[in-house]
């Protein structure tokens, strides 16, 4: 009997060290992540935005009008044909800055070898009313084209992407009260598949008031341009 009740005392022991080292609950960043301009937040672990401007492209036979997040050169260009210069926006990218399991932290080693940015559309109800004015739906974004079957060059674009981590189960162990990656999924997951957040700074919480210098801005450069376009 002692050494029944010996060897329910050890099997106990073990299956809780077993349990301790596998993920019972689900990633959770430290704090939300939003993009506070757009209004848009994200319902994982990171968000990125995506702005593109229509621009003018060389191209064998001529110009092609493409979608660009970078401003492209236009000053050896024949004329009419010449780009607006840089986006009055930028792209971004925000990330937590510490995520946990079961209050334990996840090693940032998993979140740049196993997690996936994915396309989503937000809701845009939070969309604030300067914004508003300057973009409409379009897609699984935002674009400021007042036709966006026909967007003119210096038009923008606007996408969203998620951080997204697949299931964890089996994949990372409980080690020195960090949440790592086990050998075999360090050997099997590419290096830098998502990002490292140690080389990506999140981008620190702003009142929303602070961004309105720089949307009426943009919202000004938009309506001269539209003016410029209808004479």
């Amino acid at each position: 009997m002692r050494q029944a009740a010996w060897l329910a005392a050890l099997l106990a022991i073990a299956g809780s060290t077993f349990a301790q080292d596998e993920p019972a609950g689900a990633p959770q960043p430290d704090r939300t992540v939003r993009d506070l301009e757009f209004g848009v937040v994200a319902r994982h672990v990171g968000l990125e935005r995506r702005v593109e401007m229509l621009q003018w492209q060389a191209v064998p036979n001529g110009y092609a009008k493409v979608w660009s997040v970078q401003p492209i050169d236009s000053s050896g260009f024949a004329y009419g044909h010449e780009n607006p210069g840089a986006l009055p926006l930028r792209s971004r990218r925000w990330l937590a800055q510490t995520i946990s399991i079961d209050d334990e932290p996840l090693d940032a080693e998993v979140v740049a070898r196993l997690g996936e940015w994915r396309d989503f559309r937000p809701g845009f109800s939070g969309l604030p009313g300067n914004l508003a004015a300057t973009f409409q739906p379009e897609g699984d974004g935002l674009g400021s084209a007042e036709n966006p079957l026909d967007p003119q060059i210096g038009d923008l674009r606007i996408r969203w992407r998620e951080l997204v981590l697949p299931p964890l189960q089996g994949r990372i162990t409980l080690q020195g009260g960090r949440w790592r990656l086990l050998a075999e999924q360090r050997a099997a997951a590419p290096d830098g598949k998502a990002v490292d957040p140690a080389h990506v700074p999140s981008e620190p919480h702003r009142a929303p008031w602070l961004f309105g210098g720089a949307m009426v801005v943009l919202i000004a450069a938009f309506a001269a341009r539209r003016r410029r376009r209808n004479r």
